[in-house]
């Protein structure tokens, strides 16, 4: 994750390279805490949720914020490493196993009762299909239901790694401009007339099974042949992906342009940064894009939408999460206050454990706490945040950071090892 240095030169680059990081890091952790915040409404603040939640959807607003800070750093990622292998293995040891942990946790908490919310029934009704969706991390595209429901933005996180790929493998590095403006007119366009679970409900196993298959071809050609076999590769990640995007969301077609319009348009600011791409070009793209997707999202909420009066909601959130990371990107040169970048470090467990410690806890109060008085509640609040953090640190210490120290060794030893000089001769005194 890269930003523009300011720290002084005097430091050691390793501390340089860890400042640049902190105004992405500050945007992650507020995004985290903010759909911690959105799914404790139900539990703790349900006026908020009457009152608000309609002009404002607060868990929205969360996710795309990272959504923007992945679009901002991941293409960055596999340009730096210029490799497809060694950007997949990366990935793989930095979200699977965390995600496994949550996803495990959420089926025995669920099914033993520990936990209010209960697993989603296509884990029952088809559970080979549904473990295999999950394993593409393509469940939310695939008919079957989240072990954990926060998962379901995983699975645009990869379709915009599919997608990634299949644009580098085709040498179309700086394509990221006009395909975010594409997915944005999309949104805007033909969003709301697109179909949801279309392949999945002629056959939602034949779907994860096709899809697997699919991905798996895509990514090995991709990563391993040649180079036609690398284009080939390419273009079937990216027909899977748009496939899926378009006629087999659950949240719906204009959503599904939305997030990638986004993230494409978070790649457009890093290329704008670096100065990669002309200023016009960078400038335009931020402001087409999310005029684009709020487009999208007006158009549904007069249209009845797929969430009816939750899109104005939805719509407002975007804007400001776009808001939020562009101020935070203006002011990066500035010192962030430490508990922001710690905060950021653990996001992605803080992210995907607090469903497990809101549910267990609701489960244990019970559904009157929703009524207890004001002051009662905020306590509750304070005690599920301390609980979420001291999880979410346990989380990135035991399980993110050794896996992803495993990732980097074994990317080491996948790359060729430098051919060792010969000594040279000695020579005559």
């Amino acid at each position: 994750m890269t930003a523009t240095p300011f720290a002084p030169t005097t430091e050691a680059p390793a501390a340089a390279r860890a400042r640049r990081l902190d105004w992405l890091d500050g945007l992650r952790g507020v995004a985290a805490l903010v759909v911690v915040f959105e799914h404790s409404l139900n539990m703790l603040f349900g006026e908020i949720r009457h009152s608000v939640s309609p002009w404002f959807d607060f868990g929205r607003y969360g996710v795309f914020v990272f959504f923007l800070v992945s679009g901002y750093i991941i293409p960055a990622s596999l340009e730096r490493r210029r490799n497809v292998a060694e950007f997949w293995t990366g990935r793989l040891f930095r979200l699977y196993p965390l995600a496994a942990v949550a996803a495990t946790a959420g089926v025995v908490l669920g099914y033993t009762g520990i936990m209010r919310a209960r697993p989603p029934g296509s884990l029952d009704d088809q559970p080979l299909a549904s473990v295999a969706a999950h394993l593409t991390m393509l469940q939310e595209l695939l008919g079957t239901g989240n072990a954990v429901y926060v998962l379901w933005t995983l699975s645009y996180e990869m379709v915009f790694y599919l997608l990634v790929t299949a644009l580098f493998v085709a040498g179309a590095r700086r394509a990221a401009a006009p395909v975010a403006v594409a997915f944005g007119v999309a949104c805007a366009a033909v969003g709301t007339l697109l179909p949801t679970g279309l392949l999945s409900s002629w056959s939602s196993g034949g779907t994860v099974l096709g899809a697997t298959l699919l991905m798996a071809f895509g990514l090995l050609a991709a990563a391993r042949g040649g180079q036609a076999a690398r284009w080939l590769g390419g273009a079937v990640l990216a027909v899977l992906a748009l496939g899926l995007v378009a006629v087999n969301s659950k949240v719906g077609g204009m959503e599904g342009l939305a997030i990638l319009a986004t993230m494409f348009a978070g790649t457009v600011l890093y290329e704008l940064e670096k100065r990669k791409i002309h200023r016009g070009w960078g400038v335009a793209v931020a402001v087409a894009v999310p005029l684009l997707t709020a487009a999208g999202g007006i158009r549904a909420a007069l249209d009845g939408g797929e969430r009816n009066s939750d899109e104005w909601g939805w719509t407002t959130a975007v804007v400001a999460a776009w808001l939020t990371f562009l101020l935070g990107m203006a002011l990066r040169n500035r010192r962030v206050p430490r508990p922001l970048p710690w905060l950021g470090q653990i996001s992605y467990s803080l992210y995907l454990l607090h469903p497990l410690i809101l549910q267990s806890l609701w489960k244990a109060a019970g559904d009157g706490v929703g009524d207890l008085p004001v002051l009662q509640r905020l306590g509750w609040a304070a005690g599920l945040v301390a609980c979420v953090l001291a999880v979410a640190a346990l989380g990135y210490r035991f399980v993110e950071r050794p896996m992803q120290d495993i990732g980097r060794d074994v990317v080491r030893r996948m790359r060729p090892a430098r051919p060792v000089a010969p000594a040279p001769e000695a020579q005559p005194a």
